[in-house]
């Protein structure tokens, strides 16, 4: 069970509480979708992930939030609709909560075990813009830091086998609501950010971490925390308030043929934080910030959480964001291993975004983090007009944020990458005490790029038939 805030500590930060046919289109059968590859080498244990991570399998039962008084006119509330549907669906033992055409307007939905929430062709969830829409406070975690804030726009906390699937639309209906005003470090989500991480850091029980009303940290759109057996799947998602897509301590997840199209800053892709088992493919992902980010807690949190991220496989996917289109960190202190992303597109033409992506490969560690990365690894990755560095390997993010927790990133490994366009192909920091272990990159062809790569601290780099603007590059010496 969760902790929950005694009433003083939720009077005294303001935060609330309270307990709070046939279908052929739709997820009916259990089974991997993904043939295991003759895979070898560092990429052996793909095939062994895949075969794990199984979607999971409703009755065919349904429930349209129509029966239960919603009205599509983008202008009725339809919370209590939501509501009752998933309730039913539950008692029944499962089944599909349908979302036909049209718009609904609702606040916060959370889903219960065996219920896949299915959002038709023309249909659209649109999130109410008004934060009292989304109190009670539940459990949830903030940029690595667990607390008690806003529930995200979709929800489940402890459940087994749920999913929210399309071809609709999710509508975060960020731009008409306050959260815009939040965001800036100067503005109004400032102070609690600070205050929420002095709080984890200091380990101040988390029952005592309460936010909400009166308060200024944006929820998420879609968070799992503490699920198994999830599917996200065929939606287009758009405007949301924070990070898109982010399973907590989940194991088992696929995230599948979802778009997203996010405008507000800090509003990632995907976020898998202290995942297992986690598979996202055929995505496309326009973001102002990183496209996919695994993370595993932050600072001093992190480490009493203690959970990495691990096995976790991306592939076909099209990056357009403002960061990195594969990322890890920088909420990374529980550790990550064991990350396989392949057959992704940089700022691909098929699919132009708001922002040029800064980084091919982005990984992010410091000090004050903390931690491990070990086994990071990218293969046919192509793409054009990388607006930095193709690979930022940082092990200083943030000047290091004054912190002394050792750290440690090492197994970065690339392959078969074909880029046009970029200030530099790599970038490396390692630390004086910590260095950066173990980089390879091979069989990659580079083209316009612009700079020489920058080095420091780096043990173990090797490359193997990499060209830069037509020259092979030799191995550094040991």
């Amino acid at each position: 069970m969760h902790p929950r805030p005694s009433r003083r500590s939720a009077l005294r930060t303001g935060g609330l509480l309270a307990a709070g046919a046939l279908l052929p289109q739709l997820p009916v059968a259990a089974g991997s979708a993904y043939a295991a590859a003759p895979y070898t080498g560092e990429w052996s244990p793909v095939p062994k992930i895949l075969a794990r991570i199984r979607p999971p399998a409703f009755p065919r039962r349904t429930f349209a939030i129509t029966d239960y008084g919603a009205v599509g006119d983008g202008r009725t509330m339809n919370t209590q609709a939501f509501r009752a549907a998933i309730a039913d669906c539950h008692r029944a033992g499962g089944g599909h909560v349908l979302v036909p055409e049209g718009r609904f307007l609702t606040g916060a939905i959370h889903l219960r075990g065996g219920v896949d929430l299915h959002v038709t062709e023309g249909a659209t969830i649109a999130f109410s813009p008004d934060p009292r829409d989304f109190l009670p406070v539940v459990f949830t975690r903030w940029e690595g830091t667990e607390c008690y804030n806003y529930s995200p726009f979709i929800y489940a906390y402890g459940e087994r086998n749920v999913a929210v699937t399309g071809p609709g639309t999710l509508d975060g209906q960020a731009r008409l609501g306050p959260w815009e005003s939040w965001y800036r470090t100067s503005g109004l989500q400032g102070p609690d950010q600070s205050l929420l991480r002095r709080l984890g850091s200091a380990g101040v029980p988390v029952a005592e971490r309460v936010f909400g009303d009166g308060h200024y940290l944006r929820p998420k759109m879609v968070q799992f925390y503490r699920c198994r057996d999830v599917l996200v799947s065929g939606l287009t998602i758009v405007d949301p308030p924070m990070w898109t897509v982010h399973p907590v301590l989940s194991h088992n997840v696929t995230v599948r043929d979802v778009t997203v199209d996010s405008t507000l800053y800090n509003t990632d892709g995907c976020d898998p934080e202290c995942c297992s088992d986690v598979l996202i493919t055929g995505c496309r992902f326009n973001t102002n910030d990183d496209c996919v980010a695994v993370k595993s807690g932050r600072d001093e949190d992190g480490h009493r959480v203690g959970v990495p991220s691990r096995n976790i496989v991306v592939r076909d996917c099209r990056f357009s964001g403002r960061w990195g289109g594969m990322t890890v960190g920088s909420e990374m202190s529980g550790g990550v291993r064991d990350i396989f992303a392949e057959n992704c597109e940089i700022n691909s033409p098929e699919f132009p975004g708001r922002y040029p992506v800064k980084h091919a490969l982005y990984v992010k560690a410091s000090k004050k983090r903390g931690g491990y990365i070990d086994g990071v690894h990218i293969r046919n990755f192509t793409g054009q007009n990388v607006e930095r560095d193709v690979v930022f390997v940082n092990m200083n993010y943030n000047g290091g944020e004054g912190g002394t927790l050792p750290v440690s990133v090492r197994n970065i490994h690339m392959d078969r990458m074909e880029i046009d366009g970029a200030r530099a192909v790599l970038q490396l920091v390692g630390l004086e005490t910590d260095h950066l272990r173990g980089v390879s990159l091979s069989r990659s062809t580079f083209t316009g790029i612009l700079n020489p790569d920058s080095i420091a601290h780096t043990d173990e780099l090797t490359f193997r038939r990499v060209y830069v603007n037509g020259q092979e590059l030799p191995s550094p010496r040991r």
